[in-house]
């Protein structure tokens, strides 16, 4: 066990480069997740931290990830959304199941007829494929509104509430369909019918329990009527942890319970809001900076078959982002009166980040056997969709005329 201080030494060098990367990816316009990525790559490849353990890291993402998409359900304002709800949900839910069916299936089609070619990768099955195209099928939110705050733009009308909602409640959609389709692999669930159901049951206990939850939490914090006002903070934290944990025993979904705890919290008067919400807010950021250092350790036993698989996962990303994408949101959207322009620009608004990265992790913890390729092509589709929609996003805006003029 290394020294105190040592340990101490290299969590505050980590942090502070983190920081510091966050800054310059946000005057660039690059969400600051690749710089992330990159720092841990950078750490694992000197040799000076070691993660090779799957396991570790995925117990690392979901802990992460429970307060990721809390704080994400904490900054949803409820009066900004209830306008464009029924479309953001199409789009969080069909929108992501299309996404994963059309994805999917290009995926297994590639890798399936190419792998001969390539020297060390073999095919993937069409679970499989389905299992790439579950864990990258949601947009992230904190990627897409670094770039839009970066660029210093405004776009019209409720695109942005849109946009917010969308990229914010699609996560455990994706974290749903992942798991489901694992269970399916490894045997625990043996039928479509029996996933379906173990589906819907997710669904509705976790959106049930989060709700509940968030009722709770309310009533709870304005009636401790705590000494110090620090506490409050520490409270909600135990409180997050419960709700989560109370879902996934009850086998409900527990990143859509807390999610949901989330918006319900974020929505009804709260003693200390403000404090609550500024510490939760770097408290996620803190779980991003962690979990991706850790990712980026974790990618270095596989990097050995990016070369091999670079001309697939190319492929694989343009699929996504100019016929999968689109595809979903048009046809997501279709009964909606949006305009043209506007839809492309959402079809346009995928860029993918820290869930698809976390996911990536649970074929590996499991040991499905192509979770190697996965990984490696899961980790760059998603950074081409940051450096290639990231740039072009404030473009498109403009020349489609979504801009507001100030």
């Amino acid at each position: 066990m290394p020294p105190i201080e040592l340990v101490c030494l290299a969590g505050a060098a980590l942090l502070l480069i983190s920081i510091f990367s966050s800054k310059l990816a946000s005057k660039f316009g690059i969400p600051a997740l690749i710089f992330f990525l990159l720092t841990g790559w950078l750490i694992g490849k000197t040799g000076l931290i070691e993660l090779s353990d799957p396991e570790v890291a995925k117990f690392i993402g979901d802990f992460a990830l429970i307060f990721i998409l809390f704080n994400g359900g904490l900054d949803t304002e409820w009066r900004q959304i209830r306008p464009v709800l029924w479309q953001g949900l199409g789009l969080s839910t069909g929108g992501v199941l299309i996404t994963m069916l059309l994805l999917g299936t290009f995926a297994w089609f590639i890798l399936g007829s190419f792998s001969s070619f390539m020297i060390g990768v073999q095919g993937i099955s069409f679970p499989e494929g389905l299992l790439l195209a579950a864990i990258v099928s949601s947009t992230d939110a904190a990627a897409v509104f670094s770039v839009l705050r970066s660029s210093q733009i405004t776009l019209k009308g409720s695109l942005q509430p849109l946009l917010e909602l969308e990229s914010s409640s699609n996560d455990p959609m994706a974290v749903l369909l992942t798991t489901t389709i694992l269970n399916l692999l490894v045997g625990q669930q043996t039928s479509l019918l029996g996933s379906a159901i173990f589906l819907v049951l997710q669904l509705v206990i976790g959106v049930a329990i989060g709700y509940g939850a968030g009722r709770f939490v309310v009533w709870l914090l304005n009636r401790l009527s705590l000494n110090a006002q620090g506490l409050y903070p520490v409270a909600s934290i135990a409180l997050v942890l419960l709700t989560y944990s109370v879902s996934a025993f009850l086998n409900g979904n527990g990143f859509l319970a807390v999610y949901v705890a989330g918006i319900v919290i974020g929505n009804y008067p709260l003693i200390h809001r403000e404090y609550i919400a500024g510490f939760h807010d770097g408290f996620a950021w803190l779980m991003q900076i962690t979990m991706f250092l850790t990712l980026g350790m974790l990618s270095i036993p596989y990097l050995a078959q990016l070369s091999a698989l670079a001309s697939v996962a190319i492929a694989i990303s343009l699929f996504l982002m100019f016929i999968a994408r689109p595809l979903s949101v048009f046809a997501s959207l279709a009964w909606t009166d949006m305009p043209v322009q506007e839809k492309l620009l959402v079809s346009w608004v995928g860029l993918r980040g820290s869930v698809p990265i976390v996911l990536a992790t649970f074929p590996l913890a499991v040991g499905i056997e192509q979770a190697g390729e996965i990984f490696v092509v899961i980790s760059f589709i998603v950074v081409m969709s940051v450096l290639i929609q990231g740039f072009t996003l404030p473009i498109l805006a403009r020349r489609l005329g979504l801009v507001v003029s100030h």
